[in-house]
């Protein structure tokens, strides 16, 4: 298991922006550049979601949903990766997750919400 810490989550309005931040701060540079990082996101009573996908090997990938208006990044001499999230919409409101992939590690979560 990795330990994962999100922050930067909070209340914007619709058309604004937010940028997550996911450390994995008790790993050493060299073991969190394998990390296959992800986003995901959950509303009560749905199913949570994959939002984005920044893998190891440098490959990127986005739900439909959030294709050009989120971008994810990662900084692995800082062990950590981003989520920039810009023209929010009401229905981006939900906990937003941290995920390690090949691990099945997540973090404690982050609540965004978007107000209209």
């Amino acid at each position: 298991q990795v330990h994962l810490v999100e922050s930067g989550g909070g209340l914007v309005q619709a058309g604004g922006s937010l940028r997550l931040s996911c450390a994995a701060p008790r790993k050493i540079f060299s073991v969190f550049v394998g990390f296959d990082m992800a986003w995901y996101r959950q509303v009560p009573g749905r199913q949570r979601e994959l939002v984005a996908v920044a893998a190891s090997g440098g490959g990127i990938n986005y739900a439909d949903s959030v294709k050009g208006r989120f971008t994810i990044s990662r900084d692995n001499s800082k062990k950590v990766v981003y989520l920039r999230m810009n023209n929010l919409k009401v229905e981006d409101t939900a906990v937003y997750y941290c995920h390690e992939e090949k691990s099945d590690s997540w973090g404690q979560g982050t609540q965004v919400t978007v107000s209209d």
